[in-house]
């Protein structure tokens, strides 16, 4: 059963018909439904080869053709990727990924003093653009707007409260790995240190890993109580290590936090790692003395590419029932800031 003839049955255009079928939002959702309607009554079934063979072609095709995704944030500057290197790199593995799948990115501000959700719309549909890549919000539970709803959008991270597909770090795992990784080196008092934002951002795993791992792994209730910081204060940090003694710290906190987190306890005669240990976990550590975890923001980029490029080939628009999370582990980084204890 060919398109054609679905096309002289509906009343519409080959090109409609093709459309109707991916359920584009190009068209309107009267036009999809009397096409769908033709098509199932003439027992229409799409044909997976060929699909496969379009799906080649495209990939086979200039780079710089109009096929292309949106890239957008709900951060207050045009693009923040280029003010903070976690975000460069996702930007740069997203671009990386999108190219070798013969796409390319086209950036959008929403926050633009002249723009609107609305107006986006029009511009999307105006450039024939199905597929959205959201890097996020600066803040937290920030829901989407309903203009954009006809179209395949994946977000990173866990900043959008609308349910949505989305790639972010399996927090649970990493704290899992860290706490793991400071009890092979013979640690026996870990302590966590963890920032505001961090806990949420993490969706509160770093938090109740610890907490599960105390009484799972140590086999009892939390030796160091957790301390919560939104930042690096000296007199709170300080009472609370001179009271609990931990031997290493897990500090989940913000990279550019780091450095005052050091010069706190070197001006207070506290050693790293001579005295205490400590494995930060952070979205970059690269050019630090610290050993812990870092983000692996090329992957993140790379996975929501993918992801979004499987919403586009199964038709898959529209806010989801039932939203798809890809967790992404972060990368261990070998510093100067932990060592093995003697037995």
């Amino acid at each position: 059963m060919s398109t054609r003839r679905i096309a002289v049955l509906a009343g519409v255009s080959p090109t409609t018909v093709s459309l109707a079928l991916r359920d584009s939002p190009k068209i309107p959702a009267v036009t999809r439904r009397r096409v769908l309607a033709v098509a199932q009554r003439l027992g229409y079934r799409p044909n997976a080869k060929v699909a496969e063979l379009m799906m080649h072609l495209r990939l086979k095709r200039n780079p710089k053709r109009d096929a292309c995704f949106g890239v957008f944030s709900f951060y207050d500057e045009a693009r923040p990727w280029e003010h903070a290197l976690h975000l460069r790199r996702i930007y740069e593995g997203m671009t990386r990924r999108a190219e070798v799948l013969g796409y390319r990115l086209e950036p959008f501000w929403l926050r633009a003093p002249d723009m609107s959700p609305r107006r986006l719309r029009g511009i999307l549909d105006a450039r024939g653009v199905q597929g959205l890549l959201c890097f996020g919000s600066p803040k937290l539970e920030e829901e989407m707007p309903p203009e954009l709803e006809p179209y395949a959008i994946v977000t990173q991270g866990v900043s959008i409260k609308t349910p949505l597909h989305r790639v972010t770090s399996h927090a649970y795992n990493d704290m899992w790995r860290v706490l793991k990784n400071v009890r092979e080196l013979g640690y026996k008092r870990p302590g966590l240190v963890l920032g505001d934002y961090e806990g949420r951002r993490s969706a509160h795993a770093y938090l109740c890993v610890y907490l599960g791992w105390s009484h799972l792994v140590a086999g009892a209730s939390p030796a160091v109580p957790v301390l919560q910081l939104t930042q690096f204060e000296e007199a709170p940090l300080l009472q609370w290590y001179r009271q609990h003694r931990p031997d290493v710290l897990i500090v989940a906190h913000d990279h550019a936090a780091l450095p005052e987190f050091e010069r706190i306890l070197r001006r207070n005669g506290v050693r790293i790692p001579e005295d205490l240990g400590v494995a930060a976990v952070a979205p970059v550590l690269e050019g630090t003395r610290f050993s812990g975890l870092q983000g692996n923001q090329h992957l993140v980029g790379a996975w929501a590419v993918e992801l979004l490029v499987g919403r586009i080939v199964n038709h898959d628009f529209g806010y989801p029932s039932h939203p798809r999370i890809e967790m992404v582990e972060m990368q261990w980084v070998e510093g100067t800031t932990l060592r093995r204890q003697p037995a």
